[in-house]
């Protein structure tokens, strides 16, 4: 059997790093800035949802039923994974991430959880088609936090 289509390195360290500027974004509660990262049809799935169509609905469902509820989402880049198709068109990222939830008490959790994210590469670049994060079993689902959105 052949290998997993491991992303040469080129491509492995262009995701890490979008997965770094990503991560910002969410950390500073901006969806504006997070926005062009994704195609506007991207197919996602999240805590909150099952198959959530396009960017809009995303933002409105999942991301503001997160973002401003948690602290410090980071991804877990040495564990992450960069797969490539051999014409460099499609790519996945699978990703742990780690972030702090909160209870209603104010006091902290750790919300660990993990991604796949895949990309297709057009003119412009890359943009994430379809991303799935979820948390890992066990961990609350809802976190109370109340940080203000930069930029919807």
């Amino acid at each position: 059997m052949s290998p997993l289509p491991t992303a040469n390195t080129e491509i492995r360290r262009f995701f890490l790093e979008w997965l770094e500027t990503f991560s910002g974004y969410v950390r500073d509660v901006d969806y504006a800035s997070a926005r062009p990262l994704f195609h506007p049809d991207v197919l996602a799935f999240g805590t909150h949802n099952d198959v959530i169509p396009g960017l809009d609905q995303w933002v409105t469902t999942q991301w503001d039923n997160v973002w401003p509820k948690t602290t410090d989402f980071r991804f877990v880049l040495d564990q992450t994974s960069v797969l490539a198709s051999p014409d460099g068109a499609m790519a996945i990222v699978i990703a742990p991430w780690t972030s702090t939830g909160y209870y209603p008490d104010g006091s902290a959790f750790p919300r660990p959880g993990r991604a796949t994210m895949v990309f297709s590469r057009d003119g412009d670049g890359w943009l994430c088609v379809h991303s799935h994060m979820s948390l890992n079993r066990g961990v609350p689902q809802a976190s109370y936090a109340n940080r203000p959105v930069k930029a919807w």
